[in-house]
């Protein structure tokens, strides 16, 4: 057969890959191969192979070859399919001897002689190298060494900044603090060309920087543009209404508690494209905030039906039942230990053979960090601590990067009157203003109230944006450490600060009034203490304070200075 036959049988081969029809690419990709023998035909086999999901026909043929321990290529392959196979160690062995460093530098290497033979190599390519890093971090985090993982996928962005699994993997699964997230960034090389990529990339790490830093980040990703070679101006395009970015602005939104905005958006992003998954977890989030049971219950409903496997469909079962306070059954489903016989008739539209293998994966998939700390919060809202202590050490353990699970370990230890072991979050992420917020409670219970005023006030100068209902907790905390102060003005001031935030709040009309009795006011504490018993008629404390304030007033007599209107 002559040369212009094979090629064109080749490119039957590309275009069979390229229309998913794999048997048909694997019938000719084996005629190119018996009729040349040449390794770039091989290799073309061995793909057609792996693509139709023969992989130990594939891993057999790539072994078989000679040139299998010298070309990158059929090294990575032979791995992939290793992988596909679940044989990790195996997979290891056959990606070969490397050390990685704390930086993510790769050292030791003992292919020194492999070569690349790429026959159809494009202009831009991910470096070879950092696809063979990220699958070594892929096999040591199913061999659950996920020390081993965060270095060599950190080796593996650190090689080629395009290999944007390895720094999802990195942020998904909570391998980094929100200072070594910075710092890898910083540390990659980018291209001239990808000044636009590594902006991005600044928007997926954590963000804790003020309202306008994170804003200006966006703004500049957004002015990024695409002009077609159409003289058209309608052919210019941005990446400003982009899914992937939009959703992290929502993230953001709801970082700062603005639950609202961000469930607007989210709401906006997934009628645009329902299926985008990071936006369907955020969305369910702001949902929850905001106890929108109905649409959690839609959301959990449509997701156990379309990603019966996905830890994702079961937490939003979690979270209906949470937001319900149904916090037994919450919990079943955050730690994926339901069985078919107490599953939810309601939850069950596949059926029963798809649902039992949905809840063996859920139950495998301890990488999902939500549903650790959602099945401690459901015991913690039953006051069940050891179990809620659980479930947050081992998402502290799983998931090093994220300080959620040491803040809310910390909370426990305050809800047990532990404070001295309540003060551990700090250091893993110190811009968080909730942890702030958090040490002052604890100094607060320890008696120091200048240092709670001082952790309270630090709280609020740290906030990203600007006050939301979801911080008027702090400036109440606050106000009760001015108050224990004998600051009374700056405690009053705080308490109506905290008021324009959310007028429905008892703590807030208690401390007032108790404030202004304080004061001998006891008219306007006698107001107050009504304004705060209607909220809450059986409230002991205000209906003991409101007798008092009005015998104290009967004794004192009316303070002239206060119009009556």
């Amino acid at each position: 057969m002559r040369e212009e036959e094979i090629e064109k049988l080749r490119g039957v081969v590309r275009d069979c890959v390229s229309k998913h029809l794999y048997s048909s690419a694997i019938f000719f990709a084996d005629k190119v191969a018996a009729l040349t023998n040449d390794p770039a035909d091989v290799y073309m086999q061995a793909q057609a192979l792996f693509l139709g999901r023969h992989y130990r026909r594939a891993f057999h043929l790539l072994n078989a070859s000679k040139i299998v321990l010298r070309d990158l290529r059929f090294h990575y392959l032979a791995a992939k399919c290793l992988e596909e196979l679940k044989e990790w160690e195996q997979c290891l062995s056959m990606l070969g001897d490397a050390k990685v460093d704390e930086d993510g530098n790769v050292y030791d290497t003992k292919d020194s002689n492999v070569m690349y033979l790429d026959k159809d190599g494009e202009d831009r390519e991910i470096n070879i190298s950092s696809a063979i890093c990220f699958l070594r971090g892929k096999a040591y985090e199913a061999l659950e060494n996920r020390a081993q993982a965060r270095l060599w996928y950190k080796a593996a962005i650190k090689a080629d900044p395009l290999c944007y699994e390895a720094l999802e993997c990195l942020i998904e699964n909570h391998m980094l603090t929100c200072e070594l997230e910075t710092s890898l960034l910083s540390s990659l090389e980018f291209g001239s060309e990808d000044g636009w990529l590594s902006s991005f990339y600044s928007c997926l790490i954590k963000k804790y920087d003020k309202e306008n830093v994170v804003e200006a980040k966006f703004r500049e990703i957004e002015k990024e543009k695409c002009d077609s070679v159409h003289s058209s101006s309608s052919f210019s395009h941005s990446l400003k209404n982009n899914t992937d970015l939009l959703a992290c602005k929502a993230e953001y939104y709801h970082q700062c508690g603005e639950y609202q905005k961000c469930f607007e958006l989210t709401s906006v992003l997934l009628e645009k494209d329902p299926f985008h998954l990071k936006c369907t977890f955020v969305h369910l989030a702001a949902a929850m905030e905001l106890g929108h049971s109905n649409e959690l219950y839609l959301m959990a409903c449509n997701l156990v039906e379309d990603y019966p496997q996905k830890a994702l469909s079961w937490f939003a079962v979690g979270c209906y039942y949470y937001c319900i306070k149904k916090y037994d059954q919450s919990r079943r489903y955050f730690r994926g230990l339901v069985i078919l016989s107490t599953c939810d008739a309601r939850f069950q539209k596949s059926s029963l053979h798809t649902v039992f293998l949905a809840l063996k994966a859920t139950n495998l998939d301890g990488t999902f960090a939500p549903a650790w700390i959602g099945y401690g919060n459901a015991f913690a809202a039953q006051e069940e601590g050891d179990q809620a202590m659980l479930g947050y050490r081992t998402a502290a353990r799983l998931f090093p990067g994220c300080h959620l699970p040491t803040l809310y370990i910390g909370m426990e230890y305050m809800r047990t009157h532990s404070f001295k072991l309540a003060e551990q979050a700090k250091t893993i992420c110190p811009s968080d203003p909730l942890v702030y917020n958090e040490l002052g409670v604890v100094a607060y219970h320890m008696k120091e109230y200048n240092k709670a005023v001082w952790w309270f006030e630090k709280t609020l100068a740290h906030i990203p944006s600007s006050l939301s209902e979801m911080w008027e907790p702090t400036v109440v905390n606050l106000a009760h450490a001015y108050r224990k102060l004998k600051m009374y003005h700056e405690a009053i001031s705080c308490y109506e600060r905290a008021l324009t935030l959310s007028n429905r709040s008892l703590s807030t009309y208690a401390g007032l009034a108790y404030t202004y009795h304080l004061q001998d006011n006891f008219s306007a504490a006698i107001t107050y203490y009504h304004k705060a018993l209607w909220l809450k008629p059986d409230d002991q404390f205000c209906t003991e304070m409101l007798s008092l304030a009005l015998v104290d007033e009967g004794r004192h007599g009316i303070d002239p200075k206060i119009e009556f209107q």
